[in-house]
């Protein structure tokens, strides 16, 4: 009798982008169970994808909005803020989520061979139906206060999409492999991401920070998110050099990831 052994490659070639491709279908089908799971047995179902990020809202309006009169460029604080969190709670439940997606599976994994890849990237595809989703209240705020927004930047929502992706695949590709030996990750992450909050312009104008910009400029969702208000609200010119110092930094992150996921992959199965 044949044994035929698999292993998977130390480095990220070609090959493994194909293979991705021919387990299409599996790739659907973890998306899809991701988001059936997430909303069962819920009582408001998707809603909680606008629920959310519109209390975040609300909160910071009348923290930050109201009582601490941070400025907002001209504005409204609540379209503003928005537009913001929009954006970081993308990233954020992204990498979150895909940090945890081979603890998640650790059952499939022990049993199965597919392309590993596929649990990060499903647990990333799902997030653009809550993005689209929550979407909707900044059209209802914009409604609220006659804010016209500027149509024609809608055209470079999907590039800000695609750098947020690569952000958040690439840092999960790489918690993800570090979470299956050191579990200290699930601890720390939360406190990570609550920290990253403030040091990103979600509910502050970058402009705030003055001298100390340069600081901000360091963070990839920085370029995002100036470039979103900027193309979206139209309240300022797309500053096109931060947002091509965040793409390439999102870059250098998933290169980071993948080929330390490619190099720890053939132990996820022995110590998960």
């Amino acid at each position: 009798m044949d044994l035929t052994i698999i292993k998977p490659k130390k480095t990220f070639s070609w090959n493994d982008l194909k293979e991705i491709w021919q387990y299409r279908e599996l790739l659907y089908f973890f998306s899809w169970r991701d988001l059936k799971v997430r909303y069962k047995q819920t009582a408001i179902g998707v809603l909680w994808a606008i629920f959310q990020p519109f209390i975040t809202m609300v909160i910071f309006s009348i923290f930050f909005g109201s009582l601490a009169k941070m400025p907002s460029d001209g504005i409204p604080y609540p379209i503003f803020v928005y537009t913001g969190l929009l954006l970081w709670q993308f990233f954020s439940t992204a990498l979150s989520e895909t940090s945890n997606c081979l603890i998640a599976n650790q059952s499939i994994i022990t049993k199965v061979y597919f392309p590993r890849l596929i649990l990060p990237i499903s647990s990333v595809v799902t997030k653009f139906v809550d993005f689209f989703i929550a979407s909707i209240i900044l059209i209802g705020l914009m409604a609220y206060y006659n804010y016209l927004p500027n149509l024609t930047g809608l055209l470079i929502l999907p590039l800000l999409l695609l750098i947020t992706f690569i952000a958040a695949i690439g840092g999960g590709l790489f918690l993800a492999a570090v979470n299956v030996k050191y579990r200290d990750v699930r601890y720390a992450l939360p406190f990570f991401i609550q920290m990253m909050l403030f040091l990103t312009p979600v509910i502050y104008p970058a402009s705030i920070a003055g001298k100390y910009s340069w600081i901000l400029a360091m963070n990839p969702m920085t370029g995002v998110i100036k470039a979103a208000r900027a193309a979206i609200l139209g309240n300022a010119p797309i500053n096109w050099t931060l947002l091509l110092i965040s793409g390439i930094a999102c870059l250098i992150v998933l290169f980071i990831g993948i080929i330390y996921f490619k190099k720890t992959e053939r132990h996820f199965a022995d110590i998960v």
